[in-house]
């Protein structure tokens, strides 16, 4: 054969591309992870693909050769409903995540219920746990009210726009204030797709939670993925069946297609544990960080602190892992870890590393280097927006009503107007939180089965939580630009406004380049 018959005859130029829908997301991982190992196209590898084959072929490549990313081709789609805003905080903290959750702005949150956890025989604490939480609720309904009467008296219905649309858009509005009073119980529900490495991964970590329900939510993960899904088609496939009872073949061709029992991730999944590693280093940093910075007063912050970059990469190792597991500011534990002796800085990274096994991931405070390092303290609610940012790597402090709480007075209508005050609703809605606060410190001194963590769920979205956001230049980018729009609440474009100033007094040239929205000038509030 000649070379020019071989080239002709080889010769591929038509590129094709057609979407895949129907198969089961294992079937699919490994139909493509065949790409590697076969020259059969897609459609020639799910056409002989059996549910069976990719099991055999996952526990051999997967659990015995460590292929991992394998478990990256298979998409699964959940939705979790009717957990606590608490958890479901701990449940997206994930880096590789796609989901949504229910809006706070869009819904109105007393018809959700609320977690309640198990206070065992003691009766005192699940008493006021069940008072606080009740008196945070009827409190945000009446800031809800109060709040929107406040601003049909302060804004103008434009004629074009209907009575209903106008009074939808200020009860948002009145929801962005209200909401700081949800308690962390509050029930919520979200849809997230995630892969198989992801799902791994996260289930793994919510069993190695201390709070009971993130643990129980882990379990039901793990059911969820490798028992039977909730077929879409099952009712219609089932009215199917009945119409074909007289054609017994068919009916039954019909079952197998559309009726049949998937798991989606029956083999992947299945060996998901709690982490040894995350628990035990997570005790030791927590022991660490106590008895290193005992005795030092927790320093005032600002609300974004862009720390510049004047440690080493072990030092900012260790600062970070420290960081995690206490209550101070970046600034305050790195300049103190800075000053310490090198053998004194390494002790705490090898705390981060000797429980490490053999398959275990390093903890997400091994990400450092980053260019950028702002470290931000605001309330819940406005963090659950800032978590959304994939791109970075964010070190989340735990719960706390240490750095008391954020009142939402400048709004959007500019820094001079106090919307509660003019609802009538600002010394009611201190008293609610300052409340709050109390009852927490009060159900975590008691003696039911991890008060510590029990106390955690009545503390309001008003609570200001520490966590530390890494990134370069294009991520502070976006996400000033993004989170200062006047679209957004205001308390996370105050936070993405300070972003920005902060950006600009270390690198003014750069910043010049960033399409900021100035916070602190009033926006239309019909705008959406």
């Amino acid at each position: 054969m000649s070379s020019q018959s071989f080239s002709n005859e080889n010769a591929r130029n038509q590129t094709e591309v057609y979407a895949v829908h129907g198969a089961d997301p294992e079937v699919l991982a490994y139909a493509m992870a065949k790409y590697s190992r076969s020259a059969l196209s897609m459609r020639d590898s799910l056409a002989e693909i059996s549910a069976q084959r990719a099991e055999q072929f996952l526990n051999t490549f997967y659990f015995q050769y460590g292929h991992r990313s394998i478990a990256d081709l298979a998409h699964i789609a959940f939705a979790v409903e009717r957990l606590s805003l608490l958890a479901a905080i701990v449940l997206v903290d994930e880096q590789r995540w796609d989901g949504q959750e229910r809006s706070t702005r869009y819904q109105n949150f007393l018809k959700s219920g609320w977690y309640f956890p198990d206070f065992g025989q003691d009766s005192g604490s699940k008493t006021l746990y069940a008072e606080t939480i009740g008196s945070l609720f009827a409190e945000y309904e009446r800031t809800t009210a109060a709040v929107l009467a406040a601003l049909e008296k302060r804004v103008t219905r434009p004629e074009a726009m209907k009575p209903e649309v106008f009074t939808r858009t200020l009860k948002a509005r009145a929801f962005d204030v209200a909401r700081y009073l949800l308690p962390l119980a509050t029930n919520t529900s979200l849809g997230q797709i995630v892969n198989a490495r992801t799902l791994e991964t996260q289930v793994s970590r919510l069993l190695s939670h201390p709070v009971a329900e993130v643990r129980e939510l882990g379990l039901k993960l793990r059911e969820a993925a490798t028992g039977p899904a909730w077929n879409v088609n099952g009712q219609a496939g089932a009215a199917l069946m009945e119409k074909l009872a007289g054609n017994p073949a068919l009916a039954e061709e019909a079952a197998n297609l559309l009726t049949r029992e998937v798991r989606t991730a029956p083999t992947l999944v299945k060996y998901a544990e709690a982490n040894e590693y995350l628990m035990q280093t997570q005790v030791e940093l927590a022991q660490a960080a106590q008895e290193m910075l005992c005795g030092v007063a927790i320093a005032e912050a600002p609300l974004v602190d862009l720390v510049e970059r004047t440690e080493t990469l072990e030092v900012e190792l260790a600062a970070t892992l420290l960081y995690g597991a206490s209550h101070y500011p970046y600034r305050q534990i790195r300049d103190a870890v800075a000053a310490w002796p090198e053998a004194r800085v390494n002790e705490v990274i090898e705390l981060g590393l000797k429980h490490r096994g053999k398959h275990d991931e390093l903890l997400r405070a091994f990400h450092a280097g980053a260019a950028l390092r702002f470290d931000v303290l605001m309330d819940i609610g406005g963090f659950r927006d800032m978590h959304r940012h994939r791109r970075v790597t964010q070190i989340l402090q735990g719960f706390t009503a240490l750095h008391g709480y954020e009142t939402p007075v400048a709004g959007d209508l500019g820094p001079e107007v106090n919307l509660l005050a003019e609802a009538g609703a600002l010394a009611d809605f201190q008293k609610s939180v300052e409340a709050a606060h109390a009852a927490s410190a009060q159900i975590a001194a008691g003696t039911a089965p991890e008060a510590a963590q029990s106390a955690q769920y009545v503390l309001p979205l008003a609570t200001r939580i520490r966590c530390l956001f890494k990134m370069d230049f294009a991520e502070a980018q976006y996400i000033s630009e993004l989170r200062s729009a006047a679209a957004g609440h205001f308390s996370y474009r105050r936070v993405a406004w300070e972003m920005y100033r902060a950006l600009a007094r270390q690198h003014p040239t750069l910043a010049r380049h960033v399409r900021v929205t100035d916070f602190t000038k009033p926006i239309d509030l019909l705008q959406r």
